[in-house]
């Protein structure tokens, strides 16, 4: 054989193995497939880097904001996180579970430009939830000032903070309990007074001021802003985006995370009711799972998989999924998908298992679900994206 010989054989043989090389390595680059009752997907990284990203919001034009709990607003832009944190965020208190936490778009955001965030503010003897509001110019913020700030004290915990608006001018914002040990006479505990912000739903007008026909505006020695009580530590929060419906999750302690529909003036019942334990030996809380006066949760989890983020999905790229409910796990490193018929929810499969701990849960522009994912120890983690795979 000629050495010409030789070279076009060994042509011929790359032109054939290299295809093939290239082929495989692409087919371990491609996210693993996973299955659902309804749907295939893949979970595949938007952007990678982020250090306990609490939340997530969508900016017209395709870029994102990140909250980062120890304080940093970040972006994404073209799938890449920009360098340098947004300027003008407020100090935060950023100590056990505070920090920076929601963030949203005013509904008018396309010409007001103004973003709305909550944070554990500190303030004489702890530190407390605060409702933030600014304008977004030129990656930066500006004009900032807090509109709203929670008369709570307690442990650096179960500050809630979730965020959504309905169609009328109104803003809710969820508040915790702070960490306050259920003990002695549970009917006093300050999640169950009104005369405080503890383990509440806020509901205010969008510029921070107090809607009229809130349920205690008029009530001598309760907050005006309540909207709802008796809620341990919320950290889901929507209107739907169909009903109109208010909904809400919350943590459980040991067993009983919970999944409500709230409506104004209701009483939902921590500490005095719930299906949870206290921590280690799981010593009983609570008398019973219900009493009159106070609301049943829609669902419950039994044992806890630490809720957080809340989505009611209406995209066109899972149709099997529209109408469905979404539900981040931190403890439970899952995504729990439930169905609703009209107000009644039902639980239907478990997502994502064991790819992280899920602090939220968004809707993109595009259809595909985001979620946020948590590491305990501040290890960076991703913002991923549910994508859909055909079937065979």
């Amino acid at each position: 054989m000629t050495r010409r010989t030789l070279r076009q054989s060994a042509a011929a043989v790359f032109a054939v193995t290299a295809p093939l090389a290239l082929l495989a390595t692409a087919a371990q680059a491609q996210p693993k497939v996973f299955q659902s009752v309804a749907h295939d997907y893949r979970v595949v990284t938007v952007a990678d880097g982020f250090v306990n990203p609490w939340a997530i919001a969508f900016l017209p034009g395709g870029d994102l904001l990140v909250t980062e709990r120890p304080g940093r607003l970040r972006i994404v832009r073209g799938g890449k996180l920009v360098p340098t944190p947004v300027a003008g965020v407020p100090a935060v208190a950023a100590a056990g579970q505070g920090g920076l936490l929601d963030v949203a778009l005013h509904p008018q955001f396309a010409t007001n430009r103004l973003v709305y965030l909550t944070y554990s503010k500190q303030v004489p003897g702890g530190s407390t939830t605060a409702l933030h509001l600014a304008k977004f110019e030129k990656d930066a913020l500006v004009n900032g000032k807090d509109i709203f700030v929670a008369d709570t004290k307690g442990r650096p915990g179960h500050f809630g903070s979730r965020i959504t608006f309905d169609k009328s001018g109104h803003l809710f914002i969820s508040v915790g309990d702070r960490q306050i040990a259920p003990e002695g006479d549970l009917a006093k505990h300050p999640a169950q007074e009104l005369s405080n912000h503890h383990g509440k739903t806020i509901r205010l007008n969008l510029d921070g001021s107090v809607p009229a026909d809130n349920p205690f505006a008029k009530q001598a020695g309760a907050k005006p802003e309540i909207w709802s009580y008796g809620h341990r530590n919320p950290q889901g929060l929507l209107i739907h985006p169909v009903t109109g419906d208010l909904w809400e999750i919350e943590h459980g302690p040991q067993g009983g995370d919970e999944l409500n529909l709230i409506e104004p003036g209701k009483n939902y019942g921590w500490p005095v009711v719930g299906f949870g334990v206290n921590y280690g030996p799981g010593k009983a809380i609570h008398a019973s799972t219900m009493a009159p006066g106070m609301e049943n949760a829609k669902h419950v989890w039994v044992p806890s998989i630490a809720t957080s983020g809340l989505l009611v999905y209406t995209g066109n790229k899972f149709p099997a999924w529209q109408g469905s409910v979404f539900v981040g796990g931190l403890a439970g490193q899952r995504v729990a998908r439930l169905t609703l018929d009209g107000q009644k929810a039902d639980f239907a499969e478990n997502l994502v298992r064991n790819q992280g701990r899920i602090r939220d849960v968004r809707q993109g522009p595009d259809g595909f679900i985001y979620l946020a994912v948590d590491d305990q120890q501040g290890k960076p983690t991703p913002i991923v994206r549910l994508e859909p795979v055909a079937r065979r």
